[in-house]
């Protein structure tokens, strides 16, 4: 066992967003690395709590980040280590509800630093979004120190509303923070929903036997990040003291063709309904994803080890193997997504 893996023996960890697919992979790995407890803080708004790892040293806790009266709950015990996860999700939902990408987005991550250095907490890792906040004039492969003014989404705005948060503490009161900006995550824990990545839906509808729907050329690519290799570079983030103050790619590095990707998610399930042309979403201006990922290697010595295909055969049998529960809980309500129009019509 590595160092950094030790080191959360006996530790009091909080992990906001805790029982998303992220948060609850994490939650597992912490737990099993026998931190003394690991508060999940979650309002469940888009996670369920059947996905909560049902451990002995797992505390759930249900609340939301701009809840204040909640967080002086998890805070009160001093929690070592803190994991802000919690965040509106994502680009679609933000359009549409840009006032709650503001308050959970912008306000949530303030009151959670706010708690954070009150309590003098000893390291926060704050879940940044690579995929957002470089916008879309930005060089490939996609390095920390590029920025941009472009952003075309209200949940891109938030998300570097947050690293910018993140840099005040950290230079005003000394905060420990270290921010980690994911690309495009996969694997199991995700629930299929309007807003949620397209992996989990593409599965979701070919095990329903319905077309993929696809909204680009054929030449969109997409840095695709197996979520234990995610989990990892948090657990590495929440150890190195080199990393504090610093932001750094969490990403596979490599591109990842889009109608590839639905080809053969159709060829793994059987699906042989294909894929159908939709249109495309006025936000989305980037035809390609590719991350660099040397600042976090050089910090964090993080190096992404999954093979693609070995994780989509694994993400797949995680949906097989918790059908009944996806299938109750996966939300498509009635909204902009001509995408989640496809599943209510089966």
């Amino acid at each position: 066992m590595g160092k950094y893996k030790a080191f959360y023996e006996g530790k009091t960890v909080l992990i906001t967003g805790g029982a998303g697919a992220i948060g609850s992979n994490l939650t597992r790995a912490i737990a099993e690395l026998k931190a003394r407890t690991v508060i999940v803080y979650d309002d469940l708004s888009a996670a369920y709590e059947w996905n909560i790892p049902s451990l002995p040293n797992v505390l759930f806790v249900k609340g939301s980040v701009t809840d204040e009266a909640a967080l002086k709950r998890v805070f009160a015990v001093k929690p070592e280590i803190v994991f802000h996860l919690a965040a509106f999700f994502a680009n679609q939902n933000s359009v549409d509800y840009p006032q709650r990408d503001l308050m959970i987005n912008g306000l949530g991550t303030l009151l959670v630093y706010q708690y954070a250095q009150m309590c003098r907490t000893g390291r926060i890792v704050y879940a940044s979004s690579g995929c957002s906040i470089y916008g879309s004039q930005a060089p490939l492969p996609l390095k920390e120190d590029f920025m941009s003014m472009h952003l075309t989404t209200p949940y891109q705005i938030t998300k570097m509303l947050g690293e910018l948060y993140a840099n005040f503490f950290n230079h005003h009161y000394g905060l420990p923070i270290v921010k980690t900006r994911f690309f495009n995550s996969y694997g199991p824990g995700e629930v299929p929903g309007q807003y949620r990545n397209v992996i989990p839906n593409f599965i979701y509808r070919a095990i329903l036997g319905l077309p993929l729907p696809f909204t680009g050329s054929g030449d969109e690519t997409r840095d695709f990040t197996f979520v234990l290799d995610i989990v990892d570079a948090l657990l590495r983030a929440g150890y190195y003291e080199q990393a504090i103050g610093k932001e750094m790619n969490v990403a596979s590095g490599r591109e990842i063709n889009i109608m590839r990707l639905a080809e053969r998610i159709n060829e793994l399930t059987g699906n042989k309904a294909g894929i159908l042309k939709t249109e495309s979403r006025i936000w989305d201006t980037k035809k390609r994803l590719l991350a660099c990922v040397d600042r976090a290697r050089e910090l964090l010595g993080y190096e992404p080890k999954t093979e693609f295909e070995k994780g989509l055969n694994f993400t797949i049998q995680w949906f097989r193997d918790n059908w009944e529960n996806i299938r109750r809980d996966a939300e498509f309500p009635p909204g902009m997504s001509s995408a989640a129009r496809g599943v209510i019509a089966k």
